[in-house]
């Protein structure tokens, strides 16, 4: 059996922010490895949507079990646990939780799986290893540039795995693509056009406030973000068109899409970054993050630019998502369905790639590298570490913020903030409230 970590939560310390850092230190305890036929016990907080698919993904793997649930909306995990019953699996030796830090303090929890709305995970995550548990956490790691630089900061102090939920990273014909597109084929690529158009995604209607549904412990889901009256708009999937709560298609999609176009070009951060947009679809709807937005980001040699729309399909190359590497010799188009090379009519050098297909599926297969990790505890060994996870919500936070601030903004790659302090100090930290702080690590 794996020794857990002491860890004790003070009474006090949500008010005092997040509770772990002041009562729990990392010297106190040792983690002892599991080998590969100990079970990895896990605990899921959030399991409404991709806290869900997540769950089923890595039970998939041998040697996982889920000992723990957590989600704000009792309705919900009685479903799942239904769910689960229908799979023919003990929930007898499950435990449910409405409060995440209770979960935390289950010394059979190996491993926590984080898939609340955005603006959780950060306090989730830093929680979440400060108690000794490794973790697997949704996609964008963090709401602002601010929690994405402490989520780095507390997985170096405590040592834990840590794993982004950017499952495109572990998919076979992501990586074929980008080794093309870094074997110089494509000759000079001055342009990489990353496009999302998404036409079943629609907010929904401006609708009165009311009371919470029954079951649902709506202060604990709104946590540190603004205290507002409950609005059935802005719950469960809608969570994600809020400021409060998230930065929209930019970074829904965003983290996934522009994350391949970083890699292929080898690119850190962007010189300078500007964008226009607005609620062009739908401005009737229940919405504050743009339905239309183009993004352009400068880069020494070359530039990138991100165009998402809601409530349409026909995207570039006539697909809803694309991320197009146009070289001197040809363009590679690449998308979750496969990629190919469309050749430069007047280039010498002959490029023709044909459509190659997806051959595995990515959430599966990236749940398979993180247990994997899990037993060997070679970090390097990640295929979304938390910092290449930091990394890529950055970048779409930038452009995030270029459309609020309505200016070109600057990146000071040097000091980790724009040029503008007004920009730095209205947009690099999302406001906390409700007696929650960002530990400073």
């Amino acid at each position: 059996m794996n020794s857990r970590r002491k860890f004790i939560y003070q009474t006090s310390a949500l008010a005092l922010g997040s509770l772990a850092l002041q009562s729990f230190n990392s010297k106190n305890f040792s983690f002892i490895n599991k080998s590969a036929s100990d079970t990895i016990k896990i605990g899921v907080i959030g399991i409404k949507g991709m806290g869900w698919s997540n769950t089923q993904s890595i039970l998939k793997v041998p040697g996982t079990q889920i000992v723990a649930l957590c989600d704000v909306d009792k309705s919900v995990l009685d479903e799942r646990m239904t769910e689960l019953q229908k799979k023919n699996i003990d929930t007898s030796k499950i435990k449910t939780y409405g409060d995440y830090r209770k979960l935390l303090e289950n010394k059979d929890v190996d491993v926590v799986i984080i898939g609340t709305p955005d603006h959780w995970h950060a306090l989730m995550m830093i929680d979440a290893v400060a108690a000794g548990k490794d973790v697997y956490v949704e996609k964008p790691v963090g709401n602002s540039i601010e929690e994405c630089k402490a989520m780095v900061a507390a997985q170096k102090k405590y040592n834990r795995i840590v794993q982004a939920g950017q499952w495109q990273r572990s998919q076979q014909h992501f990586r074929e693509a980008v080794e093309f597109v870094q074997s110089g084929k494509l000759g000079n690529i001055r342009t990489v056009k990353v496009c999302c158009y998404q036409g079943w995604m629609k907010p929904a209607p401006v609708v009165p406030d009311s009371a919470p549904p029954p079951g649902v412990d709506y202060k604990m889901w709104l946590g540190p973000a603004k205290t507002r009256p409950f609005n059935s708009s802005r719950f469960h999937f809608n969570f994600r068109w809020f400021w409060d709560y998230a930065g929209g298609l930019m970074t829904d999609w965003g983290v996934h899409l522009m994350d391949y176009a970083l890699l292929g070009m080898k690119a850190s951060l962007p010189k300078t970054v500007s964008a226009l947009g607005g609620k062009f679809a739908y401005p009737e709807l229940a919405q504050e993050t743009p339905d239309t937005l183009t993004a352009l980001y400068e880069f020494d040699g070359f530039n990138i630019i991100w165009d998402h729309a809601m409530g349409i399909d026909n995207g570039n190359y006539n697909r809803d998502h694309s991320i197009a590497f146009i070289g001197n010799n040809g363009t590679l188009v690449l998308s979750r369905g496969g990629w190919e090379v469309i050749e430069e009519k007047r280039s010498e050098n002959k490029v023709l790639v044909p459509f190659k297909g997806r051959s595995d599926n990515g959430l599966d297969k990236h749940m398979e590298n993180f247990v994997e990790v899990l037993r060997s505890r070679k970090q390097s060994d990640l295929n979304c570490s938390i910092e290449a996870g930091a990394h890529i919500a950055t970048v779409c936070q930038i452009g995030n913020i270029a459309f609020r601030s309505g200016q070109k903004l600057v990146w000071d790659k040097a000091a980790g903030k724009f040029t503008d302090e007004k920009i730095n100090q209205q947009y690099l930290m999302a406001p906390y409230h409700n007696g929650y702080k960002l530990p400073k690590i």
